[in-house]
């Protein structure tokens, strides 16, 4: 089986996906080849009619990623989020079967029962992914927090964010040695400095082959995403070609399995 490929709506612009609503993007996803959409919630420009987009997603034949830029723990010492029970009510009425969201400020003695009685209904899949942040972008915070999740026996996995890791100077190989195991989702996306920072870009073959070596660490098949700018005159045919590109991945992972 060829692995899932996403393509989040923020990859076509977010002024243009605000402006002309995310449902607007799914025939030229699927149209692409990719088998998911990952659905923004920070793109939505007011309440959206979930289950109206649910079954745009189904009749476009794709699955349903749902991103909501919230942290589980807003801040030191608090309570998990307020806004978690909303999320996943609007995941389910998408139809998503994963719901991804960032760490925030976890702590070693953070109760987690709260977290497992939210979880206890089924779907969607909760991941937590590396974010951009000091407390939600290093590898050590993320460690301790799937190890203590495990041992709870709670069913939550990790987005792997290649160019998040940049933002706070964390080795991606170092990463996906340590957390490989337990991440179920990648989000691919090529960094570079420029004025201003750091920006996400398209992936050069430099780019491809980093990301390559890091497969081995992570399960096999896994989902991966799109989340750099898709952009040119053709834009179907650059979408087909990316997408292409990250189902390359799985071959050559079972390559170097069946030779290592």
């Amino acid at each position: 089986m060829p692995p899932e490929i996403a393509i989040t709506t923020s990859a076509f612009g977010a002024d243009g996906v605000r402006t002309q609503g995310q449902a607007a993007w799914l025939d030229l996803i699927a149209a692409a080849g990719a088998t998911q959409v990952e659905i923004r919630a920070e793109l939505f420009t007011d309440t959206p009619d979930f289950a109206a987009l649910g079954a745009a997603i189904q009749a476009a034949g794709l699955g349903c990623v749902y991103s909501v830029p919230l942290e589980l723990w807003p801040d030191a010492g608090a309570a998990l989020s307020p806004r978690l029970p909303e999320a996943i009510a609007e995941a389910r009425l998408l139809g998503a079967d994963t719901l991804k969201v960032s760490l925030g400020h976890y702590r070693a003695a953070a109760d987690l029962s709260a977290l497992g009685s939210l979880l206890r209904d089924g779907g969607p899949q909760l991941l937590v992914e590396n974010d951009q942040t000091a407390q939600g972008g290093r590898v050590e915070p993320l460690r301790a927090f799937i190890q203590a999740v495990r041992a709870a026996g709670l069913p939550i996995g990790l987005t792997f964010d290649v160019g998040n890791w940049r933002w706070q100077d964390e080795d991606p190989l170092q990463a996906a040695r340590l957390l490989g195991g337990d991440v179920r989702y990648l989000h691919c996306k090529a960094v570079r400095r420029r004025a201003g920072g750091l920006h996400a870009v398209p992936p050069e073959a430099a780019d491809l082959l980093a990301w390559q070596s890091l497969m081995v660490h992570f399960p096999t098949g896994l989902r991966r995403a799109i989340e750099f700018p898709l952009m040119g005159a053709d834009l179907l045919a650059e979408t087909r070609r990316q997408v292409a590109a990250l189902r390359t991945f799985d071959s050559q992972q079972r390559e170097e399995r069946q030779h290592g």
